[in-house]
């Protein structure tokens, strides 16, 4: 490096007229370590970066690279050479290029320079990252450096080719570094250290708290003592639980343009930029049209139809559990209606693309909006989408005027055969051992447009025509689309799509067969007769599963997960779980269904340890993972608490597996220690089916474009076009859903959605995490997925007692947490080992709600009394909570308010809905007694001014009795401790204020139950109030004629009844 006094100072520069030539420019390199070096003589190097007014170029700074010739403290070398000059950006700064010995001499020079290694790319490549080295790439150019520029002469630096002539500049512009499609954020130390700190102080504290308590019992009570100290024990034990999973949040982001850049860009092996992105079956699942409205189904439809992801890769499938032609003929006018209203929301880009949701949407629909025809098109497409929703509603009168009309026509038919002298006999065969009937009269049979007869359920159902006993259907109403996009054209009778790509995704009705005498598993067996319907179809690498009324309210949802896949790691992840998003919800969220403690907290937390839990809907899984492989890598967590990470043996590999049909296990296969890690075979009488298992495992992997991408597929594998589907395929489809393929295989057990319990989303996603496989909770911007959530109290009790069901069948079953191999993380199994456990803590719950009522009832209290000692402990661990809680609020982004409504809502639920989900899940383990519920109702109330109107019925069951008995006891309770009190010779106000604080504490979140069993406002009589106070003023006369204040009582004490 030159030391001259002319590269430190610019004595010719505009810019350094009226101030000290020493500080004009400033020359330093970063080292290896990201250490800034001063080269210049002076040693106040200024990194800050700011610059402000006039003063925009007085301080700059060169960065010069590390390179043999350019170190600090090198002296000049002599030139024997006429030197080049070429100016930076000012114009006015020289630099010197040493030539060697002449021009061509240099420019042998710089070629041997960049073609010294056999790979004449990598070498450019940082040996660690992966990144493209600018600076020595900037080096072996012999670059000119300036601010933030490099400059080549045009005259000899065009291009630099070796001995093989096969390198120029466009191999360093295209040799782009590579990019990450995601990225993991981390919650800042300032709130996450103390969090963590909070929570081991108030462990400490519970811990010197309980030894307290057991060491001074309080003698004149000492079963409410023995009482509150078990419940107090168990509420402790069930805490941990809960916060240890909540140690290690985390939050993830996507990169969309990387993706798009990585996979629908122009390459070498992608000359047509045609989609390199593997393609997805979405899952819709239904099993009643009268609970479950068409309309709500189609318009979720319409919205994964119109999804932005390459049409020729997605897939869409519904399955109707109950047979409907209802169903049918709505899902066939909702592929109608998508064949305009999917171009629109692609030519306007429309957000949401559900067509209800956008149409009832209080923002400005033209916000964003650029097109002149954007108005006129939105107004024909409106008034479309409201003939469709009248043709949807009017069909179950069009299907029963049709069904009347040809069944007359059949009747007729039949009066003119016996008439001419023939015998009368059923048309419709019954089944096989159906035989003709003389007399016998025509079925009321359902029949199609097409004149013909439903296979499926009838509406006067019959033999073979009835739930639980119907032929299996598969439809595909929407073709495979044409792998090239196919642009519309002005239609003066629909709207202009000139340019717009008029293509529709696949789609398919499915309804499985079901016969008498075959246990169909509910929802989890009708989602693994989609998973074998769509592999023998379309085969998907990846699958979304979705509800009926859940649908997809960000477009670009299947790209964000899709990130995750196609990441470097994404072949170890096995789903991909988003959050669940509600509307309908009354503002105030009375019975807190938006549930956002536990998506916004629980599962981000989750998702830094192994991954969040399945929660059945808004799931995108990976098809290999749900064939009960393993992952390609995984690691085994050894000692007591899972502290040895070791890599896991693998069991088996994609080309060792030996697929049998349904026959005996494969002996050769090594044997697993854990049953979980077992070797998937037995898959069913399909060979079509079989063969597409690799398929899907090699097109699922993510793109080899990284030497550090374990386990890709070379870029360019996936641009095949898809083959249209035939007769013999459609067969074959509908054989894999015969009610009789899942017999002799592992469909169930190792296989697909696992089968055994109510809560079958919990138990698959247990059993891929415990073969070593991992998840990512992914929250996007814009919510990926919404959904309806049961306002009414009843139904919410139950939605929540079949949760709480399915937990205590799996802490029952082989799917405990505590039998969990090594390949479950210690963390992870604190949590499926709570997920098993919470129902039990209502036993407990209940118990110490009504203990503030019986301390009031005798006069007596859980300590002896309110000592400085007790109030200490209780002060310092109820702001411990609150100051955790807050913290966790930070973290999570969930509100104040919402906390609150889930801490009322757990105490509801659980003196209600898990109670007796502990009863049933007894019954069930000890006496065989089958559980068995109802789908939630998706209407709303009668009231349809009201949207809320739901929130108001109340609709009576046995789950309000426990609760109801908690409120009346502690009321009643109250108003007699403080009679009791008011009239006792020596007052025992001390335990008076903590039976008050105690039973006002229950009372406090009893409150949106009580609230909920008043109705509507004002409809309530008055007389209730009356009469409820009245019946608590006569309750505690008639307690103090029975036991008087001063009855009983020796000393202080007291509280013995005598009558």
């Amino acid at each position: 490096m030159a030391s001259s006094s002319n590269k430190k100072t610019l004595p010719n520069s505009p810019s350094s007229v009226g101030r000290p030539p020493s500080s004009s420019v400033k020359f330093a390199r970063r080292t290896s370590s990201g250490r800034v070096m001063s080269l210049s003589r002076d040693d106040d190097l200024d990194m800050s970066g700011e610059m402000s007014g006039e003063n925009d170029y007085i301080n700059y700074t060169v960065m010069m690279p590390p390179t043999p010739d350019n170190q600090p403290g090198e002296e000049a070398k002599a030139d024997s050479t006429a030197g080049t000059y070429a100016a930076s950006r000012f114009g006015t700064e020289p630099r010197r290029r040493n030539d060697g010995g002449g021009g061509e001499a240099s420019k042998m020079d710089r070629r041997m320079s960049v073609m010294s290694s056999s790979n004449n790319k990598s070498i450019l490549l940082r040996s660690q990252t992966g990144d493209f080295d600018h600076n020595r790439w900037l080096f072996e150019t012999k670059g000119t450096y300036g601010i933030g520029n490099a400059f080549w002469s045009q005259k000899d630096e065009d291009s630099y080719n070796g001995p093989t002539g096969d390198m120029n500049m466009q191999d360093f512009i295209d040799d782009k570094p590579w990019k990450p499609l995601t990225r993991k954020i981390s919650v800042p130390p300032a709130i996450l250290s103390p969090y963590r700190l909070l929570v081991v102080i108030r462990l400490i504290v519970l811990l010197f708290f309980l030894v307290w308590r057991i060491q001074n019992p309080n003698p004149d009570a000492m079963w409410l003592w023995g009482i509150s100290i078990v419940c107090e024990i168990w509420f402790a034990i069930s805490w941990l639980l809960d916060i240890l999973p909540k140690m290690n949040p985390i939050n993830r982001a996507t990169d969309l343009s990387a993706l798009h850049d990585k996979f629908e860009q122009p390459s070498p092996q992608n000359p047509t930029g045609r989609s390199d992105l593997p393609g997805v079956d979405v899952f819709v699942s239904t099993a009643d049209a009268e609970k479950e409205p068409p309309l709500v189904t189609a318009n979720t439809m319409l919205s994964i139809l119109a999804v932005d992801y390459p049409v020729e890769k997605l897939s869409a499938y519904i399955s109707d559990d109950g047979g409907a032609i209802l169903t049918f003929e709505a899902m066939a006018e909702a592929v109608a209606f998508a064949e305009v209203w999917v171009p629109f929301c692609r030519k306007h880009n429309i957000e949401p693309r559900n067509p209800d949701s956008y149409f009832n949407s209080k923002v400005d629909p033209t916000k964003n909006k650029k097109r002149p025809d954007f108005v006129k098109d939105r107004r024909w497409i409106k008034r479309e989408y409201d003939e469709f929703k009248v043709r949807i509603n009017g069909l179950p009168d069009v299907i029963r005027k049709r069904c009347e009309m040809y069944n007359c026509r059949e009747e007729r038919k039949l009066t003119k055969e016996t008439s001419t002298g023939g015998s009368a006999r059923s048309i419709e065969p019954l089944g096989d051992n159906a035989v003709d009937e003389p007399g016998s009269t025509v079925p009321k049979a359902t029949w199609m447009a097409d004149g013909t007869h439903w296979p499926g359920t009838w509406l006067e159902p019959c033999a073979d025509h009835k739930k639980g006993d119907h032929a299996g259907i598969l439809q595909v109403m929407s073709k495979v689309p044409d792998v090239e996009p196919v642009m519309g054209f002005l239609d003066e009778k629909k709207l202009d799509f000139t340019g717009v790509d008029i293509r529709v995704p696949m789609f398919a009705y499915v309804s499985r067969e079901k016969r008498p005498g075959y246990d169909h598993n509910k929802k989890a067996g009708a989602m693994n007769a989609m998973v074998r319907a769509s592999a023998v179809l379309s085969n998907g690498p990846f699958i979304l599963n979705l509800d009926c009324d859940h649908y997809i309210y960000n477009s670009k949802a299947i790209r964000e997960g899709m990130c995750f896949m196609m990441d470097r790691g994404g072949d170890r992840i096995c789903y991909i779980q988003f959050p669940q998003r509600f509307e309908g919800i009354d503002p105030s969220d009375r019975y807190a269904n938006h549930n956002t403690v536990f998506f916004d907290g629980n599962m981000r937390a989750l998702d830094g340890l192994q991954g969040p839990v399945y929660v059945g809907t808004g799931c995108m899984f990976r098809r290999f993972a749900l064939y009960g492989f393993h992952p390609p890598r995984a690691h085994e967590y050894l000692g007591v608490f899972g502290h040895k990470k070791a890599p896991a043996p693998q069991y088996q590999t994609m080309d060792s597996v030996r697929l049998r049909p349904s026959e005996e296990g494969d002996e050769a296969a090594p044997l697993a220690e854990h049953p979980d890690l077992g070797l998937p075979i037995k898959f069913g009488n399909s060979q079509v089916f079989t063969d597409s298992i690799a398929v899907a495992e090699f097109q699922g992997r993510p793109l080899a474009d990284h030497e550090t991408v374990k386990n890709g597929r070379p870029p360019g594998a996936l641009l095949e076009p898809r083959p249209p589907l035939d007769a013999p395929t459609v067969a074959e489809a509908v054989a894999v859903i015969s009610c009789w393929f899942e017999e002799n295989t592992e469909w169930g057990d190792r296989i697909g959605w696992i089968y055994g319990s109510v809560t079958e989303d919990v138990v698959t996603g247990y059993r891929m995490h415990n073969r070593g496989w991992r998840s990512v909770y992914c929250i996007t911007k814009r919510d990926a997925f919404r959904g309806t959530a049961p306002i009414n109290l009843t139904d919410r009790l139950h939605q929540v007692l079949r949760w709480a069901t399915g937990s205590v069948e799996i802490f029952y079953s082989r799917n405990n947490a505590f039998l969990a191999c090594r390949r479950l993380k210690f963390l992870q199994r604190i949590a499926y080992l709570n997920v098993g456990i919470y129902p039990f803590t209502s036993v407990f719950l209940v118990v110490y709600c009504f203990l503030p009522a019986l301390c009031l009832f005798t006069g007596q209290f859980i300590v002896a009394g309110l000592n400085i000692p007790f109030l200490s402990y209780l002060l310092t661990i109820t702001i411990c909570l609150i100051l955790i809680s807050i913290l966790e609020v930070r973290w999570s982004g969930i509100g104040l308010e919402e906390w609150w409504r889930n801490e009322q809502f757990w105490c509801i639920g659980g003196t209600s809905a898990h109670l007796a989900a502990v009863i049933q899940g007894l019954l069930k383990v000890i006496a065989g007694i089958e559980i068995s519920f109802t789908l939630t109702s998706k209407s709303a109330g009668d009231d349809e001014d009201d949207i809320y109107a739901d929130l108001y019925i109340v609709k009576w069951t046995s789950l309000f009795i426990m609760p109801l008995l908690i409120i009346v006891t502690n009321i009643i309770a109250a108003v007699i401790g403080i009679s009791r009190t008011l009239y006792a010779v020596i007052p025992q106000w001390n335990k008076l204020l903590g039976g008050l604080f105690f039973s006002f504490w229950v009372l406090a979140h009893m409150y949106p139950f009580m609230k909920g069993l008043m109705g509507r406002r004002g409809r309530i009589p008055t007389i209730v109030y009356v009469w409820a106070g009245l019946l608590a003023i006569t309750v505690s006369l008639l307690w103090l004629t029975l036991n008087p204040p001063g009855s009983g009582m020796t000393g202080a004490g007291g509280g013995e009844i005598k009558i």
